[in-house]
């Protein structure tokens, strides 16, 4: 993983062309008994949040605030937010089979209204007759207790029908990005999806080597061993 895709500046655009490679790779695999399409959550982020910097939304709508009692003064827009997921499902019934969620800083920041969205989807789809995949390529922010401070990224499947099992894929900065399993109905076999190519193309569709800002990686700090390892690897990309 690149850690300076992790800015908050630009994640969202990362966030947003991940989503469309990720329904890109597994179409083709699924295809003709499944689909896959792109979903929207959406809900109203408001001023009181407690959000630790700026956080950037995939799609907002801001409405204009109107002057109060003439006096000039004005309250401050609601933002609307659509947090974007995938879905893969069955062509002939149209049912939810398997939901992937990329996250967000948003769906990650305590106290938020964003991550009280994403939990509560998290636990809805979990208990429901489909599968779950959720993908975490953001070091910092909060993390579910199954697994939090284990690794810098990881992938988790919940399969349908599991009540009390998990398969997670535990990913550290300088390891290379696993292929995972996308959950399908029987008689199918797991799509696979290769994280590795997925952030590969994404990098490279969205020209993200002219745009990142390589004199500092973005927060949280690196590790030391991680901070030379990305020195190095930068060195040798510039020359």
């Amino acid at each position: 993983m690149d850690p300076y895709l992790e800015d908050r500046r630009i994640w969202p655009s990362v966030h947003h062309r991940m989503i469309s490679a990720i329904s890109d790779a597994l179409t083709p695999q699924v295809a003709p008994y499944f689909y896959v399409t792109i979903e929207e959550r959406v809900y109203i982020a408001g001023p009181e949040e407690d959000e630790p910097g700026p956080v950037v939304p995939d799609l907002f709508l801001v409405k204009h605030p109107e002057a109060v009692g003439g006096t000039g003064s004005a309250a401050q827009a609601p933002l609307e937010v659509r947090d974007r997921y995938i879905e893969v499902r069955d062509a002939s019934g149209q049912e939810v089979v398997t939901t992937i969620e990329v996250l967000s800083p948003r769906n990650k920041a305590s106290r938020t209204r964003g991550r009280r969205a994403f939990l509560a989807k998290r636990r809805a789809v979990m208990s429901a007759a489909t599968s779950w995949v959720e993908i975490d390529l953001l070091r910092g922010g909060e993390r579910p207790d199954e697994v939090a401070h284990q690794s810098d990224y990881y992938a988790l499947l919940k399969r349908r029908g599991h009540v009390d099992r998990l398969e997670v894929w535990f990913v550290n900065l300088r390891d290379a990005l696993p292929v995972i399993a996308v959950p399908l109905r029987e008689p199918f076999p797991d799509a696979l999806l290769d994280l590795g190519a997925v952030v590969t193309d994404v990098y490279t569709r969205g020209t993200y080597a002219v745009r990142l800002d390589y004199a500092k990686p973005p927060p949280p700090q690196l590790r030391r061993a991680d901070s030379a390892w990305a020195t190095e690897r930068i060195a040798v990309w510039r020359r």
